[in-house]
């Protein structure tokens, strides 16, 4: 219950399509109550003999009843419509706020996750909602009113046959409550089975390429084939449960109108009660268990939508550890100015990343880092972004604590290129153009310029509007790579982050990016993190961290002259000699 109140302030918005459709379900209600009311006057008229009256009374009813079924057909459609119109709505509502959710949490919530299983909740659990409140929620209003309502009408047939009928009521309840409690557990495995098995889907097609190069692909497929069925294990064993379930309310039901009948027809044969009554009786009775059998199957949906429910109240309750403090303000007019203040940090299992890390990089300077894979430089570069949080220690911005003002505007003032460059499938001209949307053509072809990716762009056949595919798929490492710069460089951001950024072009291409950068050095804080430390010679001032520390701290002459870890490799990489 704690659930369904939950989700029903989801709904609110949508409370005049769905009071409307409430609204016409009680019509339809009625109109089914009426109905065999009418049917059994006319059967009793019959019985009695039809006269000249009797005819008239019989097409004045006949006159109600086809008024009342075509009353039937704008009742229903004003049901069903409206209320699957909103509870589109609030699928569509639900799985942009669970989009929502996931793009603003921080970087650590997304190393567990599958990708695939967080696509799954965004679609396919978010459309159990229109399960919930276009059928569930509608049918099971409609199946207690009419229950109530028929009901009622029984009880004023025949009080005692009445009371027979609801005799088999309890046993179907109880075993409602125990279907229930054993099915929605098989259902919850199969939701997340079906997330799981998204997710190997989502990492096989990323990977095709690595999958047919080395000859994977039988083993992907058995992998792909054994969480195939898993899902399909786990829903089977609800609908095993659901096979035995829903018969056994069909007997329960059917054994109500055993009795129904057979105490009927011993009132009838004591003169209790007479044929237009039984008549009326009878075609209440598929009214009355009617309503009990779609609940039994209502249960099921229900368990169904609460299993895909509680995936997605999960995401949308789970604490956004990186956001803006009350009273967070806006950075502005950012020169550039760069401090970290004895700053550690670890990922959650007490294996310290960076440890009482300090250095001051001034506005316009370029600051390197270098030192082995795994040191810290990367985490060192996101801290500055607050994709993650120091667990002591500050970073300050122009001396402002970078804790203290918002994401938004934190964000806005840096631009990364990353090693892993990530386009988005589109045109050149919308990836360079990502961060500034209403940059002209103009202006990203001179970012693209500065990048040394123009000529490149004027090779191929749509110019500015190529295509890149998925990932960037249609483009060179290298292009893609100044691609990314150019994307940066158009943000014209005041520091600019570069992991690894020319990682993956030539030694000419480097050369000229490095050009490039020189030629924006004076105007933005640069810091970039390189293996191949001659792309960072002219860098102002070069860290090199090993074990998460500061070790070495230094221009490139400096460093060399010094004859310590930078020195050593900088004489592998110009020499070739082994350490």
């Amino acid at each position: 219950m704690k659930m369904l109140w939950r989700l029903s302030r989801e709904a609110i918005r949508y409370r005049t399509l769905y009071v409307i459709a409430i609204l016409s379900t009680l019509m339809l209600t009625a109109v089914n109550l009426i109905a065999p009311k009418l049917l059994s006057s006319m059967t009793g008229i019959v019985e009695r003999g039809v006269d000249d009256a009797g005819l008239r009374k019989i097409g004045v009813l006949t006159a109600g009843l086809v008024v009342l079924y075509l009353l039937r057909i704008l009742f229903r459609f004003l049901s069903n419509y409206l209320a699957h119109k909103a509870a589109w709505y609030l699928v569509g509502d639900m799985r942009t706020k669970v989009y929502d959710k996931v793009e603003r949490m921080h970087l650590g919530f997304f190393h567990d996750k599958q990708t695939g299983d967080l696509m799954s909740r965004v679609v396919n659990d978010t459309r159990d909602f229109e399960l919930l409140y276009a059928h569930i929620i509608p049918e099971t209003i409609t199946n207690i009113v009419t229950f109530v309502g028929v009901l009622v009408v029984l009880l004023t047939i025949n009080f005692k046959l009445a009371l027979i009928t609801c005799m088999p009521i309890p046993l179907i309840l109880l075993s409602g409550v125990i279907f229930s409690k054993k099915v929605r557990p098989y259902f919850r495995a199969s939701q997340k089975k079906m997330g799981e098995l998204n997710g190997k889907l989502q990492d096989n097609f990323s990977g095709i390429q690595e999958i047919q190069s080395f000859g994977r692909e039988e083993y992907e497929s058995g992998k792909v084939d054994v969480q195939n069925f898993e899902h399909i294990r786990a829903m089977l064993q609800a609908l095993k449960l659901s096979g035995i379930f829903h018969p056994s309310v069909e007997f329960i039901s059917s054994l109500g109108t055993i009795l129904v009948v057979g105490f009927g027809g011993y009132l009838a044969y004591q003169g209790g009660i007479d044929v237009e009554d039984i008549v009326a009786f009878l075609l209440y009775l598929s009214l009355f268990y009617g309503p009990i059998t779609g609940m039994a199957n209502l249960l099921e949906n229900m368990q169904q939508s609460m299993a895909g429910a509680e995936r997605v109240l999960a995401v949308l309750d789970t604490p956004c550890e990186i956001q803006d403090k009350p009273g967070a303000r806006d950075i502005r007019d950012v020169s550039g100015d760069i401090q970290f203040e004895h700053v550690s940090f670890s990922y959650g299992d007490d294996i310290p990343v960076l440890k009482d890390v300090s250095f001051h990089c001034e506005p316009g300077k370029m600051l390197a880092l270098v030192g082995p894979t795994g040191v810290g430089k990367t985490t060192l570069m996101q801290l500055i972004s607050r994709f993650y949080e120091p667990t002591s220690g500050k970073i300050l911005i122009d001396g402002n604590d970078i804790q203290d003002v918002t994401l938004e505007s934190l964000r806005r003032n840096i631009s990364p290129v990353l090693q892993d460059t990530f386009l988005f499938n589109g045109t050149i001209a919308e990836n360079i153009g990502y961060a500034v949307p209403e940059a002209s053509l103009d202006e990203i072809m001179e970012a693209a310029k500065a990048a040394d990716i123009h000529d490149s762009i004027m090779l191929m056949p749509q110019g500015y509007d190529t295509q890149v595919g998925e990932r960037g798929l249609r483009l060179s490492g290298g292009q893609k790579q100044r691609v990314a710069i150019a994307r940066a460089i158009l943000r014209k951001s005041p520091i600019i982050i570069l992991d690894e950024a020319t990682a993956s072009v030539d030694v000419e291409t480097e050369r000229q990016i490095q050009k490039s950068i020189s030629g924006i050095a004076g105007k933005h804080t640069i810091i970039a993190i390189a293996h191949r430390l001659s792309t960072i010679r002219n860098a102002d001032k070069i860290l090199v961290i090993e074990d998460g520390s500061i070790v070495e701290e230094g221009t490139h002459d400096e460093l060399v002259a010094l004859g310590g870890s930078y020195a050593r490799m900088n004489k592998i990489q110009t020499s070739g000699i082994s350490a």
